[in-house]
Parts: structure tokens; C-alpha cells; sequence
């Protein structure tokens, strides 16, 4: 995606709705993408790019990009509906406060959505589970903004 097309795309947002028993009212989202499977592939693509990338890659301090890599796959998969098993090893998610530590102002904002779009479009999901997706990452990468500062 060009930047001049990044800056022009059109923004989706989408509710996730629950019954009242907190199930999906439109399915278990992580089974119908795919799973553990979909996830890996996803967070996989994603780092590609990242380990490429001059602005993003400095935030990442550990030599090998598996370990975050895995971190981001084991928190999409439960935020989609899929085992809780970051929760288990690492407690509540606090993203804000786990990323407060890194310049994160719309430059990175911007790297890592181009990123992570590259990785949700090489997946090939159906129109409405991409913009579900995406919708769910544009917010999440919004909220991580830390400043405004180059």
C-alpha cells in the first residue's frame, strides 16, 4: 500500500456483539480465521516486516524476533477467542503500560500498522473478519500513542 493511499484509507469500525451468556453473537472469530494456525502466520508476516523496518526494529531489544513474535500471537489469539494463554503466563495484557517504555508517536504508529496490514492482507480472510481485524488493530495502535514528538 502506497503511503499516499495509507493516509487516504478509510477508517472501519465495528462492534463485536455478545450474547448475554459474553459469547460471539457472530461465532468464535479465532476458529473461523483459522485458529492457532491463522495466528502464527499472521504475527510471522508481521515481524517480517518489522525486522526490516529502521524505526521499529530498534524497539525490539531481543536478538531474535521470536519471542515477540509469540507474545503478540498468544495475545491476538485470546483477544479473537482462541486459548488464554498470555494471560496465564504474562496476567492482564496492560498494554498501554508494557509499551510506555518505547517512542510511540504516530511515525511508529503508522510503520507498524503498514506492517501489520501487509500481514492481515497476505492471510486472504474473508472481507468482514479482515475488517473486524483491522478495525480492532487501527484502535489498538491508536491507544498506544505515547507522543507526538519526531
Amino acid at each position: 500500500m502506497t503511503e499516499e493511499n495509507f493516509e487516504n484509507r478509510e477508517r472501519v469500525e465495528t462492534v463485536r456483539l455478545t450474547h448475554q451468556t459474553g459469547s460471539n453473537v457472530e461465532g468464535d472469530i479465532y476458529e473461523a480465521v483459522g485458529g492457532k494456525t491463522f495466528f502464527v502466520n499472521l504475527c510471522a508476516k508481521f515481524y517480517e516486516g518489522v525486522s526490516e523496518d529502521p524505526l521499529l526494529r530498534p524497539m525490539y531489544p531481543e536478538e531474535d524476533l521470536g519471542p515477540a513474535a509469540e507474545r503478540l500471537q498468544l495475545f491476538l489469539e485470546q483477544y479473537w477467542g482462541g486459548p488464554t494463554t498470555y494471560q496465564e503466563l504474562r496476567g492482564h495484557p496492560r498494554l498501554r503500560m508494557r509499551h510506555m517504555d518505547f517512542k510511540i508517536n504516530p511515525a511508529a504508529r503508522k510503520a507498524w500498522l503498514t506492517h501489520m496490514e501487509a500481514a492481515l492482507v497476505a492471510q486472504a480472510l474473508p472481507p468482514l473478519y479482515h475488517a473486524q481485524m483491522w478495525a480492532y488493530l487501527d484502535r489498538a495502535a491508536t491507544a498506544m500513542l505515547n507522543t507526538m514528538e519526531d
